[in-house]
């Protein structure tokens, strides 16, 4: 029952749902002790011949008003246990979301989207079941039990109704038993369901991938093996599941022999009449949903306490970045970097020595090899890690003094993947400024060179672009992101290798657009060509996660190294695609 005390909290907090839904179990688990009575009373009055039209009158209007009344409260109860049950739910996926929109980058490496949603649906939905079920079963089976056997006691026979418990302890030790058992194999089945649903995400989302290498089959098994462990987990469950109701039914059939054996005992003593006798296995037959419930209790319970431990394990990672900055004005001055060294949790060198200062209005170029460092360099400049006090400042200020809001709200970052909401092309570049105008709108796309593609569509701007920008050319998407950044006018505009699926000529265009917009404001681009950076005041070479080049585009074409050597490659490959002749 530790999930119970786990959510205190809640219950604390909806205590006048709960606190009314209670009461109306309690007046439905006394009304149903009258029946039981009252058909008694008539099996006595029809043995001593007694029973009148009038009194069957009287005691057939009698349990018509208890039906009556027991079925408004049950309604009454529902709308209360099951909507504070559902309230909690909602609560706490409104918590998880708030909770992912607040992780870093490090958390979703570290995580899979798949395990996420689980957590999101199928554990809330057994914590959900635990605050309206779980409440309902224990509340009921506690009042109802405890109810029926007072009536038994006080009413009809107090030995009858001790010998008829006898067999109570050996319930309470199997359910024990049992609820422990499941507890272990349900943590492992919401586990198993994780990974089939990350699985089923992953799929989804590659399947141009999968189809392009002709990976049908092997995906098809992949997914086979996991969902037959999923099921062989789920199955486990079920095992111990479906011990409990043959369980409390044996016992309940001991509870009811032993009934009628003692109790017909009882009767030829004279200590009991048939009528009492009858009313007594009447009350036997009202314990057996609060046998059955106690049982089913000890499901949902372990159930619930499986999920919830999984949720508050999630909820309790703390924020890798910590929002303890005090300025919360946009940052509008110079960038430096004196950046000794940076790692990832994983613990490789990803960046050292990066030492350069960009002043505010000026283009920092920043190329080389894969896996050089060029994106991390970016991130880092976003705060998506945290690093150590002055190794990065912004207007003379060190990074981390800054309120994240005002640092991002600063920046407009076009990322390598350009990932596309499900929405329509103006609700994809209006993303950071929902209420911008259409003509912002047109502005925007007009810089990125992505006007004219957007007017050809049939719809034209609200045009649906359809999950992660699938109906698009991969060119077409890096340009909807870079509008989408541009929109914000920021200060700092990050482009993360995000001319690489445009053409020379559209490049050329987006980078004058560029040029003649932000005059007064800094840009930061990361490239594979050469060409996207050559107007830079000031050129980065990363080599291995250090600075191996730094310089102009003149001053570097005219330095042996890494820089001249691709220029010469890229220039001559320039040549050959446009048909020129080599002398």
């Amino acid at each position: 029952m530790k999930v119970f005390l786990q959510l205190m909290w809640y219950f604390k907090q909806e205590k006048w749902r709960y606190l009314g839904g209670i009461s109306m179990l309690a007046f439905v688990s006394l009304g149903l002790l009258v029946p039981p009575k009252v058909v008694g009373l008539i099996v006595d009055h029809i043995e001593e011949g007694t029973m009148t039209e009038a009194m069957l009158w009287k005691y057939g209007a009698l349990l018509i008003s208890i039906a009556i009344g027991i079925y408004v409260l049950r309604y009454i109860w529902r709308i209360l246990i099951f909507g504070a049950a559902v309230k909690l739910a909602m609560l706490l996926r409104n918590r998880l979301y708030e909770h992912f929109t607040k992780k870093s980058q490090e958390f979703y490496h570290k995580r899979r989207v798949g395990d996420l949603m689980a957590h999101s649906t199928n554990d809330l939905q057994a914590i959900q079941q635990t605050a309206g079920d779980g409440v309902l079963t224990l509340v009921d089976s506690l009042m109802m039990g405890g109810f029926t056997l007072i009536a038994m006691a006080s009413t009809i026979s107090w030995k009858l109704t001790l010998v008829s418990l006898l067999p109570l302890p050996i319930m309470a030790w199997a359910t024990n038993k049992y609820g422990t058992m499941l507890h272990k194999r349900f943590h492992s089945a919401q586990e198993a369901f994780s990974t089939l649903n990350d699985k089923v995400q992953e799929s989804i989302s590659g399947t141009r991938v999968i189809k392009a290498f002709g990976q049908e089959k092997d995906d098809i098994d992949s997914f086979t093996k996991l969902s037959r462990d999923a099921v062989k987990k789920n199955l486990a469950v079920a095992r111990i599941d479906s011990l409990f109701d043959p369980t409390i039914s044996l016992i309940i059939g001991f509870s009811f022999f032993l009934a009628v054996g003692y109790g017909s005992v009882l009767v030829t003593r004279d200590e009991l009449t048939i009528g009492e006798l009858v009313s007594f296995t009447s009350y036997l037959g009202l314990l057996i949903w609060p046998m059955l419930a106690f049982g089913w209790l000890f499901n949902i319970v372990e159930r619930g306490r499986a999920s919830y431990d999984r949720v508050e394990t999630l909820l309790a990672v703390k924020e890798e970045i910590e929002n303890t900055g005090s300025i919360e004005s946009i940052p509008q001055g110079d960038i430096s970097f004196q950046l000794k060294k940076f790692s990832y949790a994983s613990g490789s060198t990803i960046l050292q020595e990066i030492y350069f200062t960009l002043k505010h209005g000026q283009t920092l170029g920043i190329v080389g090899k894969t896996g050089s460092g060029k994106t991390t360099l970016c991130k880092l400049l976003l705060r998506e890690f945290d690093l150590n006090k002055g190794d990065i400042t912004l207007d003379d200020h060190d990074i981390c003094d800054y309120q994240l809001n005002a640092l991002r709200a600063a920046i407009g970052y076009v990322p390598q993947d350009h990932f596309l909401f499900s929405a329509t092309i103006a609700e994809n570049i209006a993303f950071a400024k929902v209420n911008a105008a259409f003509s912002e709108i047109k502005e925007a796309a007009v810089l990125a060179s992505i006007h004219k593609d957007i007017s050809q569509f049939k719809y034209g701007y609200e045009t649906v672009v359809g999950e992660r920008g699938v109906t698009l050319s991969g060119g077409q998407k890096q340009r909807i992101s870079i509008a989408r950044a541009l929109i914000t006018n920021p200060e700092i505009l990050i482009l993360d290798d995000s001319l690489s699926a445009v053409d020379a000529k559209t490049e050329e265009s987006i980078l004058q657009h560029l040029k003649v917009k932000r005059q007064n404001q800094t840009t930061i681009i990361t490239a594979h060509r050469l060409s996207s950076i050559a107007h830079c005041d000031l050129i980065l070479v990363l080599e291995n996660g250090t600075i191996a080049q730094r310089g102009t585009h003149n001053s570097l074409v005219h330095e042996d190294g890494w820089y001249k050597e691709t220029y010469e490659r890229q220039a001559l490959e320039t040549l050959i695609s446009e048909g020129g002749v080599i002398k």
